[in-house]
């Protein structure tokens, strides 16, 4: 597909490099501000965590792959189930554990080669599993977008906020629908600044935090050992370490995906194991100063599509800027102060987007409901996963939601009779 404007390694002038960085960078602005928003972490530690996950990614990957890496969607649910049960702190943990498997996946395939990775993770196990994340979310999103918070600690419906979260979801919809160019791959941040245009003609809006904010600030850390206590329980882990599952066949899906954009095939050059173990290091480094699991991230995939800019130099820009705009105090405290019926409207759309696209894996793929096999594994992830069942052991062990869904997800794909060659396309005769 190539035919790049910049490839790989070139360097692109001042002026150019400046517009294509800040492109990229408002491309992943809105999803990876919404994440700390929704988990209760500092959107400002999560803008400077992805630009230094995003050199970690690059210097690991030899500068090989154009790749930025924002805030997992992933991880929202399992976030704030391990924040209820031990603190934010127990989140953080659980995400370090989580990169721990990414690096241990890496070294096997480093060894080994990938193909048994694809085997363990099958389509009919992974899109059931992403339908279930986005599923599981959608109750949070109404919520959020029609009810408001009550003094005796409930929520009571309110028609004004409700309109806010429309117009921030209408918004989404037609920049999505209706524009084919950079703006397309711009709906959350578009959506969220519209949303936040109506919010203060309204009056929903509390300016006050934002003119008492200064314009240089430095971002809160949540540090193990000083904000919190470094503690691991077994219901920790397995809330946190399955959801790996997704986020590793999302991230072999994005290389096939970049390979074919810029026409190179990263499975086998710089590697999987590399760029699985960017990943990993990324989100490790995020955790360890408070901030949210990283991935790699599809809009900015989308930006090279459009721009036929393939250039990490113009990626690594885009990394620099997350971090200076993560120090800039009033910009921060506007985050802040969007309405969480804006955030709700926002999600409406994210999180069907993501149910939706387990959806399209199964059909990309071709799976085949005829075959009963294929129709237990993925009924009985969905019930599981969105029924939210729980295999509780002891008070501080417990398996519950779609970490149980996936475990037994990919025991029953291993198990049942008729297991076949239904791994994702590797690129590759």
């Amino acid at each position: 597909m190539s035919n790049a404007i910049l490839d790989i390694h070139d360097k692109p002038k001042t002026g150019q490099w400046i517009s294509l960085s800040l492109q990229h960078m408002f491309a992943m602005f809105g999803a990876t501000i919404l994440v700390p928003q929704l988990v209760g972490l500092s959107p400002a530690i999560a803008l400077l965590t992805s630009g230094i996950a995003t050199i970690i990614f690059v210097l690991i990957t030899q500068f090989k792959v154009p790749a930025y890496l924002g805030s997992s969607f992933a991880f929202i649910v399992p976030i704030q189930i391990a924040t209820e049960t031990g603190g934010i702190g127990s989140a953080m943990i659980g995400a370090m554990f989580v990169s721990l498997v990414y690096a241990i996946v890496s070294l096997i395939i480093w060894k080994t080669g990938y193909k048994w990775l694809m085997k363990l993770l099958p389509p009919i196990v992974v899109g059931p599993v992403i339908i279930v994340i986005g599923l599981a979310l959608s109750g949070t999103a109404v919520d959020m977008a029609m009810n408001i918070p009550t003094a005796d600690g409930g929520s009571e419906y309110s028609l004004l906020h409700f309109s806010a979260a429309l117009v921030t979801l209408a918004t989404a919809i037609i920049c999505n629908i209706y524009f084919k160019n950079i703006i397309s791959l711009m709906p959350i941040l578009i959506g969220i600044i519209a949303g936040y245009a109506y919010s203060a003609l309204i009056g929903i809006i509390d300016f006050a935090p934002v003119a008492a904010a200064s314009w240089f600030q430095v971002p809160e850390f949540l540090l193990p050992g000083i904000d919190y206590s470094f503690q691991v329980t077994p219901t920790l882990l397995f809330v946190m370490v399955p959801i790996a599952i997704v986020t590793i066949s999302e991230h072999i899906g994005h290389q096939l995906v970049l390979g074919k954009i810029v026409d190179r095939n990263y499975i086998k050059d710089p590697g999987l194991h590399r760029s699985i173990l960017g990943d990993g290091i990324g989100t490790f480094i995020s955790s360890l100063v408070g901030g949210p699991p990283k991935t790699t991230y599809g809009e900015n995939i989308g930006v090279l599509a459009i721009t036929k800019v393939f250039s990490v130099y113009v990626i690594l820009g885009a990394a620099v800027f997350a971090i200076l705009f993560s120090f800039f105090g009033k910009l921060m405290a506007v985050i802040d102060t969007i309405p969480t019926a804006v955030l709700g409207g926002i999600s409406i759309l994210l999180f069907g987007i993501i149910a939706s696209s387990g959806l399209r894996m199964l059909v990309d793929n071709g799976i085949d409901f005829g075959n009963n096999r294929n129709l237990v594994i993925s009924s009985v992830i969905l019930v599981i996963g969105i029924g939210g069942a729980k295999l509780e052991f002891s008070e501080s062990f417990a398996i519950e939601g779609m970490a149980l869904a996936a475990i037994v997800g990919v025991i029953l794909n291993l198990i049942l009779p008729g297991l076949d060659k239904q791994e994702l396309d590797d690129g590759t005769e």
